[in-house]
């Protein structure tokens, strides 16, 4: 049913004060629909909205709003809503709350909560963003090495209530640290009597605190894992990251590569429900770099008023030739930020890869210049042909060599190397690519040097 029609009846439903038709209409709807549903409203009214939904539910609806939206609600929430909705929440959704509430109010809603839970989301609210910490949750489930798969059944169905995941179940010695994991298939596909140590593996693959949450995301894709552990430096079990914040991980970073890419800084909340001065800001900086960038082409053009002048074909293709190598360098730039991302290239692979791109911008090169030449001979005769293929076969050259080695530069200087985006690989092309044209017409055409 289309949003229009939906908010239509909503909002007939609350005028009549039909709050208990209000409540079955909207439990009819998974939590992640509700939630897309209550961003097309103001707060206040998505706030009415969500109270009419038991608290379990409305926990599951809030906590598929991104961070600005929850900031927004919870503004129009009391404390004591607010702490409702931490009891509901998940161990790691509910840190994230935490850290889209003032300060001044977390006091006031955490008074509300048991001291061991107040406590779990205090310390992982505590972890640095970015990190595994920062994403990881609380709610796991352990059983003693000792105890056997009978016996870790009773302690499952006693602790599943509160866990996240029960699928994935980890063993720890008498300090905490982690020694072992088992699959919960295979607690139940082994005997009774069988003991959880004999069952377990104790290789595992596991992360740490510090780690970027990007490279935990990585981990859990490449071994195909329902979660992952979190150890501290001791080696003590402290959370895990299960598959579903594994790929809001992923997501949030290609969205973030992709914004990279274009020159746009990094959004808070979505595209559409972001300020206009936001936008703004997000994308003038880069744009006003790009802009004395590209005065480097202009002076370029100035410095061989001569050579235009004396061959004015050769404005002609001007814009297919810089485009060119343009084009070549940003595909090769999109190669390597991709390759880099996914783990397929190293900083160690630049002198390989160089090799590679030569060959390969080489015969780019050729080809391109073959049938540019025709176009060339057509419009200016021989002497302009042998400039333009030329001209196309080292502006080709330099733009996928550039579009090759900056993100690799830019990594190396511990820089992002999404930041070696189109538009920036682009500009530099275009401002050598003048430069190479132009100097190449020049010499062939034996013109006076500027």
């Amino acid at each position: 049913m289309p949003t229009a029609i939906l908010n239509d009846y909503l909002r007939r439903a609350i005028e009549r004060k039909d709050y208990q038709a209000v409540r079955q209409f909207l439990e009819e709807f998974q939590a992640v629909d509700l939630a897309e549903l209550l961003q097309t409203e103001p707060a206040e009214t998505a706030r009415e909205l969500l109270m009419h939904l038991p608290v379990a539910q409305r926990a599951s609806v809030f906590g598929h709003l991104p961070s600005d939206w929850q900031a927004q609600l919870t503004a129009t929430m009391t404390d004591k809503e607010v702490s409702q909705l931490l009891r509901h929440l998940d161990a790691d959704e509910g840190a994230d709350l935490l850290h889209v509430l003032p300060e001044d109010r977390h006091d006031l809603v955490l008074r509300n909560i048991a001291h061991a839970e107040r406590e779990a989301l205090r310390r992982l609210a505590s972890y640095e963003e970015g990190t595994a910490g920062a994403i990881m949750t609380s709610d796991y489930m352990t059983v003693p090495a000792e105890i056997n798969a009978g016996e870790a059944l009773n302690v499952i169905r006693k602790s599943a209530p509160s866990a996240e995941l029960i699928y994935q179940i980890y063993t720890v010695d008498t300090q905490y640290r982690l020694i072992g994991t088992l699959s919960l298939r295979e607690l139940i596909m082994n005997k009774p009597e069988a003991l959880i140590k004999d069952l377990m593996t104790t290789d595992m693959v596991k992360t740490t605190l510090s780690a970027k949450q990007e490279e935990a995301a990585k981990l859990i894709s490449r071994y195909d894992l329902l979660s992952l552990p979190v150890v501290d430096d001791e080696g003590h079990l402290v959370g895990i990251i299960t598959y579903d914040d594994a790929m809001d991980v992923a997501e949030a970073e290609a969205t973030e590569d992709m914004h990279k890419s274009a020159t746009v800084g990094p959004l808070a909340g979505n595209f559409r429900d972001a300020k206009l001065l936001t936008l703004y800001r997000k994308r003038i900086v880069w744009l006003l770099l790009l802009v004395f960038g590209n005065l480097i082409s202009g002076a370029g053009i100035a410095y061989y008023e001569e050579t235009i002048a004396a061959y004015v074909v050769l404005v002609f293709f001007l814009p297919l030739l810089i485009d060119s190598g343009g084009n070549a360098g940003s595909q090769a730039a999109t190669l390597v930020i991709r390759s880099m991302a996914t783990g397929d290239v190293a900083l160690s692979d630049w002198r390989k890869l160089l090799l590679k791109e030569v060959a390969v911008a080489s015969g780019l090169g050729l080809t391109m210049a073959a049938a540019v030449s025709v176009i060339g001979a057509y419009r200016g005769g021989f002497d302009i042909a042998w400039v333009v293929a030329l001209s196309m076969i080292c502006i080709v050259m330099t733009g996928s060599l550039v579009g090759l080695c900056l993100p690799f530069i830019l990594d190396r200087l511990d820089w992002d190397p999404a930041t070696a985006s189109a538009p920036l690989v682009t500009t530099i092309a275009d401002a050598s690519g003048v430069l190479i044209y132009f100097w190449i017409a020049t010499w062939i055409l034996h013109l006076p040097a500027p």
